[in-house]
């Protein structure tokens, strides 16, 4: 364990206390929320420039920080639902990026037991960006809605944030599913029996 990868893993803990701050009613608790999350972001961030300046860059690092950035988002996601953040109709596209996360993730298994290393695909990049986005709008959206009630045009605004962080959500299932085909087609070899 190295200061990296403590910041990688403290992303896990601050899942469940985004989760409980949505679920709480006292006032402001979706501003902290929303305060949380973008901490996250900036430990995203932070974990990569740390393991890089310090050289304590690891395999361990790399998967455990693509792991949690995964169980983040999904486990976002899938609160989301719960709350009515997002439609119930929305299961279907959640349902198809959990398909492409764990697909990749067995695509990235099976190519680490044959010594292939696999590069990120940018259209993989995009789609991480795109979703970190939508959730942090999402989030924000509540934010508004619950703790800035004495805003003029709070309702609206509240409004068109949730709009925003539901198109961003879509456009985010799109590039899940093109880069999961990216994967699927570059790395076809892999499912092939026999030595590479």
């Amino acid at each position: 364990m190295n200061p990296a990868n403590a910041l990688t893993l403290s992303r896990f803990p601050l899942l469940f206390v985004i989760a409980l701050l949505l679920y709480a009613p006292f006032p402001g608790s979706c501003s902290l929320a929303f305060l949380l999350y973008l901490l996250t972001g900036f430990s995203d961030w932070l974990d990569g420039y740390v393991a890089r300046r310090w050289a304590m860059v690891s395999n361990f690092g790399k998967f455990m920080d693509a792991l949690t950035d995964k169980i983040l988002m999904l486990g976002l996601f899938i609160l989301f639902l719960t709350l009515r953040i997002l439609p119930p109709l929305f299961l279907f596209p959640i349902l198809l990026v959990l398909g492409r996360e764990f697909f990749v993730t067995g695509i990235r298994l099976v190519a680490a037991s044959r010594s292939v290393v696999m590069a990120a695909e940018r259209s993989g990049k995009v789609k991480t960006i795109v979703q970190m986005v939508s959730v942090g709008a999402l989030i924000c959206a509540q934010a508004i809605d619950r703790d800035l009630r004495a805003m003029p045009f709070h309702a609206l605004a509240a409004r068109a944030m949730h709009l925003f962080g539901l198109v961003l959500f879509l456009i985010a299932v799109v590039c899940a599913v093109e880069s999961g085909i990216r994967y699927t087609v570059k790395y076809r070899f892999l499912f092939q029996d026999g030595e590479i």
